[in-house]
């Protein structure tokens, strides 16, 4: 049976202090938050080591639990690994802004569309976008066949973990960019949506996967953008839509601001609100220190972490 201990490097995004609740740590490499367990709890040297990762911005070792979101053991890298670390997060060149958001406030009639709301720059990188509605819904289709819950045999390896939304979404979303750029040879950028004002969280339920809650403090998946043709009477207009190919949450591309919302889901959580988002160039990984953003153009952190995550569910 599949486990969900693993054991990595990573780097402490912030530190949630607790007054009446322990306190949440988030990592870059992970988008949940996490707590200590009550072993790890227990030790001092537990949570200075991780206080100290985080003033330092340096690597701290972490045996996790993914799907219960614990921290297990931490510990101090060896000189090696230290060395090796940064060799395999090259950090994106100049990426784009992340900026506020209200998504109560968003006009959607408005907010999806490229050319006349959504001027980021990374957009100026590609113009070969997806023609048509119909070929976006192929791309995805594509995609969720490849999910490692299906039997198989998948047309890419390793195969994508859309049964287990609790944590990867950066290896997927990465797979699936592969996916769009090398097989249908479209443009493709990266959308990241972030929760972190306060004690807010990213909550969305898992209706796919058996309905549980899942809470994240950042999520990311590819960006389309999808030319529309609308056949008024004597007046037809292309348009050009922001979509979102999320096969771990929905069964077709969705726009963007649905997307959005779906991850403050109240219900999940009181506190479920997205406060930033930002949208970067395809290469974009995971964020980093900053505001910047690491890459991963060989693939190596994306096939490790859909290998390791293949045979975990949600819930």
């Amino acid at each position: 049976m599949a486990i969900s201990r693993e054991s990595d490097l990573v780097t402490i995004a912030t530190i949630r202090k607790g007054k009446k609740s322990p306190d949440k740590y988030l990592f870059h490499e992970r988008e949940r938050i996490f707590t200590l367990s009550e072993r790890a709890a227990g030790d001092e040297q537990t949570a200075r080591r991780l206080s100290r990762a985080r003033a330092t911005r340096q690597p701290v070792k972490v045996a996790l639990d993914a799907k219960r979101a614990i921290i297990h053991r931490v510990s101090d890298p060896t000189k090696r690994e230290l060395e090796e670390f940064p060799r395999r997060r090259i950090p994106l060149e100049r990426p784009d802004r992340i900026v506020p958001l209200d998504v109560d406030r968003i006009d959607p009639t408005k907010f999806n569309l490229v050319d006349h709301y959504l001027k980021w720059r990374s957009f100026r990188l590609c113009t070969k976008i997806v023609p048509s509605y119909t070929k976006a819904k192929q791309i995805f289709d594509f995609c969720a066949q490849q999910s490692c819950h299906l039997p198989g045999p998948y047309a890419v390896t390793p195969c994508i973990p859309f049964q287990y939304v609790i944590d990867g979404c950066y290896a997927r979303a990465h797979q699936m960019r592969r996916i769009i750029t090398t097989r249908y040879h479209y443009c493709c950028e990266k959308v990241f949506s972030f929760a972190t004002a306060n004690d807010d969280t990213l909550a969305v339920q898992a209706n796919k996967w058996g309905g549980c809650c899942v809470e994240w403090w950042y999520h990311v998946a590819p960006l389309i953008r999808v030319r529309l043709t609308l056949r008024l009477p004597h007046f037809p207009t292309s348009l050009s839509l922001a979509m979102v190919i999320d096969p771990g949450m929905f069964d077709k591309p969705v726009l963007l601001s649905t997307w959005l919302s779906a991850q403050q889901n109240t219900a999940c959580s009181p506190n479920a609100r997205v406060t930033s988002y930002s949208i970067q160039p395809g290469s974009a990984y995971w964020p980093t220190y900053g505001g910047g953003f690491a890459t991963d153009p060989t693939y190596t952190l994306t096939q490790a972490t859909l290998i390791n995550y293949a045979g975990l569910t949600t819930c």
